[in-house]
């Protein structure tokens, strides 16, 4: 069976819906985490403040991944996923309110973030069941190539923005792009909830989020897939220590965004590569041995190579990392029940996002004792190290069936 294009996936409408939907909310939230800085930073001068804002973007999604995924095997994934767009327009409208206390406007920016947890978790359970016939595969190598190309325009369209209308412009528009996200779900099919087992209905939600999480645990493929994607935490370090590294090998201050950008690019292409020319059998017999080869490059980034070297080693990795990252995912949802698979799947996301914020974290500490170049270097060996007992792990269990009941 020949692998499916990028085309044919397209002309599924529903995926088509879902994939324009999500490109233009990834493209608002980067249009936003510019505005956000650049408004809080005006109102309190003070680099710290406008950190903590940033990070208020990304740190609550743990606890939204966690506590809120649930509600995608309880109630119809496409209500959840419209209900979280419609919220997250409000709250990002009552950030444009003249006078907003900075607290306030903290408050809202984490609201937003915990309801990026159920949308991920909801959208990722759903897609199974739209992209049938060998098409999830290549239609999560799509999400990809443009969630990357999403990001990228959306800095950059989001710097032109405030500099041109100012940062409350660019939150309207942040906004909207919530509003067309949820007019476009609108397409999609009406699905029941999942029906869960008797068992199941009798669990309170906590007890349910409690037997999700111990689900991925007890199954050695779902854990070891689970490991393998959260080797972000240490890949992530490179992205994170741009502006020192680029100082440490003399590039200056122009090549910090060349050097954030690497990383994204090579994704594109291998999620390119991977998703449309590498067959499914030979991408997930390779995942293992992707997850140790894309901290290699990173390796050698302690050499302090020239620039140019750099970021081909950047975008080697990023390609590298892709390769494993997408077809994990693909792997962990279709091991997951259907009843716990927008609990596992927003489990598996937030952790993702978690294991980065605390690499960066670490790796930033670590650069002020040894410098950037060897904080990376050190970062992507142990990376390379914990690789290494995955692959071995997954060597082992790749070939298990997936996990048809919760209860099993």
């Amino acid at each position: 069976m020949s692998t499916p294009t990028f085309t044919a996936v397209l002309r599924v409408a529903e995926f088509r819906a879902m994939w324009l939907a999500e490109v233009l909310s990834v493209a608002g939230d980067q249009i936003a985490r510019v505005a956000l800085s650049v408004l809080v930073f005006d109102r309190t001068d003070s680099a710290a403040l406008t950190a903590l804002t940033y990070a208020l973007t990304f740190l609550p999604a743990l606890v939204g991944g966690v506590m809120l995924s649930g509600l995608g095997d309880r109630h119809p994934r496409r209500t959840v996923m419209i209900a979280s767009d419609i919220g997250r327009a409000v709250l990002v409208g009552l950030m444009i309110v003249p006078g907003m206390p900075l607290w306030a406007l903290c408050a809202l920016v984490a609201a937003v973030t915990l309801l990026n947890g159920p949308f991920k978790a909801a959208q990722q359970a759903l897609l199974p069941d739209v992209l049938t016939n060998g098409k999830f595969r290549v239609g999560m190598a799509l999400r990809n190539i443009s969630s990357q190309a999403a990001q990228l325009a959306g800095f950059a369209g989001g710097g032109l923005m405030v500099a041109h209308w100012g940062p409350f412009v660019a939150l309207a528009v942040n906004a909207g792009t919530f509003v067309a996200s949820a007019a476009l779900l609108l397409l999609l099919r009406r699905r029941p909830a999942v029906t869960p087992s008797s068992k199941e209905g009798q669990q309170s939600y906590l007890s349910s989020i409690a037997a999700g999480a111990a689900l991925v645990f007890r199954v050695p493929a779902l854990r070891t897939l689970l490991a393998l994607n959260w080797l972000a935490g240490f890949y992530v370090v490179a992205e994170g220590l741009a502006a020192p590294y680029a100082d440490e090998i003399g590039a200056g201050p122009a090549a910090v965004g060349l050097l954030m950008a690497a990383d994204p690019l090579g994704s594109v292409i291998g999620a390119a590569i991977f998703g449309r020319w590498v067959s499914e059998e030979t991408n997930v017999r390779a995942l293992g041995l992707l997850g140790i080869a894309a901290g290699i490059p990173l390796i050698l980034l302690a050499l302090k190579p020239a620039l140019i070297v750099a970021l081909a080693l950047l975008a080697l990795s990023g390609a590298l990392a892709t390769g494993y990252h997408f077809q994990t995912v693909v792997q962990f949802t279709e091991r997951l029940p259907d009843e716990r698979r927008a609990q596992g799947t927003g489990l598996a996301s937030s952790g993702v996002i978690t294991v980065q914020g605390l690499g960066a974290l670490a790796a930033g500490g670590l650069a002020d004792l040894i410098g950037a170049a060897n904080a990376i270097g050190v970062a992507a060996v142990a990376g390379v190290l914990v690789a290494i007992p995955i692959a071995i792990s997954w060597a082992r269990v790749r070939h298990t069936p997936p996990v048809r009941s919760a209860a099993a």
